[in-house]
């Protein structure tokens, strides 16, 4: 796959990410690509599994989700934003995205109250414990900015690995965060999307390579949409942390991804977040 394919795939990814109010309808994607219509489709679903139609849906109700957590607009003002101009249309297509009602997703998911959506089954709180991880080796896009809009980093990298044939080297996917976003202002948030990889991955010139150190680490596996992973970190860093007797190590906490929002409901989302611990 020639480069050209792959920076198209990524001009769109990101103009769906940057304008999701907009117009992301077939035609308007394959004039971002620069290619027709009826050709672009394939080329789309070919490189990422999902049709234009399909991804357009998926990133319009993520970010629904992310506003209905983080902001305090009417419902009918969040469906306008991502490009619903019926909000009894956006709330049939939210619920049957996330499998509840707007209204149920922000009171599950406010600051300061209980995410029963994110909880793990059977449990009445958070669960940590300690493992001992290997290092690891990453190809990674990074990213600057809030935390909740990685996801874009996360397919312009998935798109180069496809674009490139690369997935046969893929061992897993990783988020890095280096920052407190409740001390660091959105804007300047540090992170990066990876691909787990073997040491002697050949890397493309646009990739970042990163290594993880391997040594104790403190995980909190999560389940759920990735909106209420700040809860699930409020819990590893205040009520688990202050009461393990362990100091976190100098490195970043990570979250491993053990499963992929491009073909598994937001309520099914499985994460183990990892917090580096002194030896």
């Amino acid at each position: 796959m020639t480069p050209r394919y792959e920076d198209r795939l990524r001009r769109v990814i990101r103009y769906m990410h940057a304008n999701p109010g907009g117009d992301l309808s077939l035609d308007r994607l394959a004039d971002e690509a620069a290619m027709s219509r009826f050709h672009w489709h394939r080329v789309f679903r070919a490189l990422t599994g999902e049709t234009c139609a399909q991804a357009a849906r998926r990133v319009r109700l993520f970010r629904a989700g992310v506003l209905l957590v983080q902001s305090d607009l009417p419902v009918d003002q969040v469906a306008a934003l991502v490009g619903y101009d019926n909000p009894q249309s956006f709330a049939r297509a939210f619920r049957d995205y996330h499998g509840v009602t707007p209204l149920a997703f922000r009171a599950a998911g406010s600051p300061g109250r209980a995410p029963i959506s994110i909880r793990p089954k059977g449990h009445a709180m958070f669960t940590v414990t300690i493992r001992d991880q290997a290092p690891m080796h990453l190809a990674a896009l990074t990213h600057t900015g809030p935390y909740t809009e990685i996801g874009q980093a996360f397919e312009e990298l998935s798109a180069i690995f496809s674009a490139r044939n690369l997935w046969p080297h893929a061992r897993g996917m990783v988020g890095i965060y280096y920052d407190d976003p409740d001390t660091v202002a959105a804007a300047d948030l540090r992170s990066a999307a990876a691909v787990v990889v073997a040491p002697g991955f050949e890397m493309p010139d646009n990739l970042t390579p990163l290594d993880l150190p391997g040594g104790p680490h403190a995980v909190l596996p999560f389940q759920g949409p990735y909106a209420g992973l700040h809860e699930a970190y409020g819990y590893l860093y205040g009520s688990w942390l202050s009461g393990s007797g362990r100091e976190p190590a100098d490195a970043p906490s990570y979250e491993i991804y053990l499963n992929s929002p491009m073909d598994t409901a937001p309520a099914d989302l499985r994460t183990e977040i990892c917090l580096p611990l002194r030896a």
